[in-house]
């Protein structure tokens, strides 16, 4: 009885051995068609292919979600839908990267990449390129920028891309105050002055650093001066007068 109670536990073993075996070998095989597969994707991506590229690695990712390749992956997908401009398809990405990984080393590439991703969905290239003022247009995605590259600084002091975002930052607070300047115009010429200081004030309360500063304040001089506020005019006037003495109003 024990000499066969040890020939089965010896049966048993081998047994255990090879399935051991057949799951390393499996676990091999998945992994080389995994690399194969990304190895095809970084082609395309090199080659500028970048459809090409992003549906082989959505088709990784799909098939292999937690594979050996799954978070060089998820990074390339966010990349490549910026680059395609879908907007909503890299934002998806992004968000859920970041939830999958809060604590890994590249969520401060995600963020930046969101905060580009907002970015370009504001911006219009061709308007741009044709000398068209879009100050006027809507400033949601704007925003959602500027929230974005904020949380990267607040969360990464140090991070490559800190030093872009700030600048991308002072574009966006600048075409913010665009924005509240050409509604501020709007208010003037329909002679709604108080509307156009209060929305003067409002930009140079709140995009302290941009150029857009001293043509606000020049605004709510002339419409202190219509409305005959005479107090706040001249209060205008010396901010006015102490940060651009050059102005015109100033001069006159």
């Amino acid at each position: 009885m024990k000499r066969r109670i040890l020939i089965l536990t010896a049966a048993v073993g081998l047994s255990l051995a090879g399935c051991s075996s057949t799951d390393d070998q499996q676990s091999e095989l998945k992994y080389t068609q995994v690399e194969l597969m990304y190895e095809s994707a970084q082609d395309q991506m090199s080659l500028g292919n970048f459809t090409q590229a992003e549906e082989e690695l959505s088709n990784i990712n799909s098939r292999y979600p937690f594979g050996p390749f799954a978070h060089q992956v998820q990074l390339d997908l966010i990349y490549l839908n910026y680059k395609l401009d879908n907007t909503e398809k890299a934002l998806a990405a992004i968000d859920r990267f970041i939830s999958l990984n809060p604590n890994h080393k590249d969520v401060d590439y995600a963020l930046y990449m969101r905060g580009l991703t907002n970015q370009r969905a504001e911006y219009n290239a061709i308007h741009e390129l044709a000398g068209v003022d879009r100050s006027d247009r809507d400033s949601t995605m704007a925003k959602e920028a500027f929230k974005d590259f904020a949380e990267l600084l607040r969360k990464y002091p140090e991070s490559k891309y800190a030093a872009d975002a700030k600048k991308r930052m002072i574009a966006i607070k600048s075409r913010l105050a665009k924005k509240e300047l050409a509604v501020a115009q709007y208010y003037m010429k329909r002679q709604a002055y108080l509307a156009a200081a209060n929305r003067g004030r409002y930009v140079v309360e709140n995009f302290e650093n941009t150029p857009e500063v001293e043509s606000a304040l020049a605004m709510m001089v002339e419409c202190y001066d219509q409305l005959e506020l005479e107090e706040l005019k001249q209060d205008t006037l010396k901010v006015l007068r102490s940060n651009f003495p050059n102005n015109e109003l100033v001069n006159n």
